[in-house]
């Protein structure tokens, strides 16, 4: 599946590059109306991050992201800011079909355990953010020791399945993925679904990515960049479904 992205600040869809809150593009000062475009175009499916949540830890953009699941049928991820259960319950509550933890899987691992064998890996995503293989948190604003992939295999152990794999170098940069490390950490853990974020071009990458086993790939830039139209993730996702 191609999952098109909205990434929200102060209430309006941005994108950054690298990551940086300092370096950010407008994208569109009504997220409602971008999901409502996604809901005609029939994509599916929806990633949604709340940038403001990421930065602060708790929910900071609940009113537009209401606004967007009232808009949007389709299957809706939401991840930024969820670091304990009741977050993930309001979430849930709200009519968010998985909600993506990150941060706090390296702050608080307890909680993750907790959230997993209650909710289930249907319902709960690990986002493993980071570069040269090593973990970034809050916001990507602090660059950890810890590697990708020995936190990937901690987390599996409580039960998840789903990753959400961004390197923070690559997103918004449309220089590409990292394929190698993006393959090598499906290779590694093949019970497990990889799901790539960042620096994805076109759907030339898309493919590349579905050929080497990542078959989920979440789209940002591309998008409104012109590189890639919502008509032709649609066409994509139906193919899989």
């Amino acid at each position: 599946m191609i999952f098109p992205a909205i990434d929200l600040e102060s209430g309006q869809s941005v994108r950054l590059f690298k990551g940086k809150f300092d370096q950010k593009t407008l994208i569109n000062a009504s997220p409602k109306q971008q999901a409502q475009e996604f809901e005609r175009a029939q994509v599916g499916c929806l990633h949604l991050v709340d940038l403001d949540g990421a930065k602060l830890g708790k929910p900071q953009n609940s009113t537009v992201i209401k606004a967007i699941r009232q808009e949007f049928s389709g299957q809706l991820e939401l991840g930024g800011g969820i670091r304990n259960l009741e977050t993930v319950a309001y979430y849930l509550a709200l009519g968010i079909d998985r909600v993506i933890i990150g941060s706090a899987v390296l702050d608080d691992p307890e909680f993750v355990r907790q959230a997993l064998k209650k909710y289930g890996p249907e319902k709960i995503v690990i986002g493993i953010d980071g570069k040269d293989g090593q973990v970034a948190v809050n916001g990507w604003v602090e660059q950890t020791q810890t590697k990708m992939s020995a936190l990937i295999a901690e987390v599996a152990v409580a039960g998840a399945k789903t990753f959400i794999v961004t390197d923070v170098d690559r997103d918004g940069t449309m220089q590409g993925p990292n394929i190698e490390l993006l393959v090598r950490l499906q290779q590694q853990f093949t019970s497990c679904r990889i799901v790539a974020s960042g620096g994805v071009r076109d759907l030339a990458d898309v493919q590349q990515l579905q050929q080497q086993g990542i078959k989920d790939v979440i789209i940002g830039k591309a998008l409104f960049a012109g590189k890639i139209s919502l008509q032709k993730i649609a066409e994509v996702n139906q193919n899989v479904g």
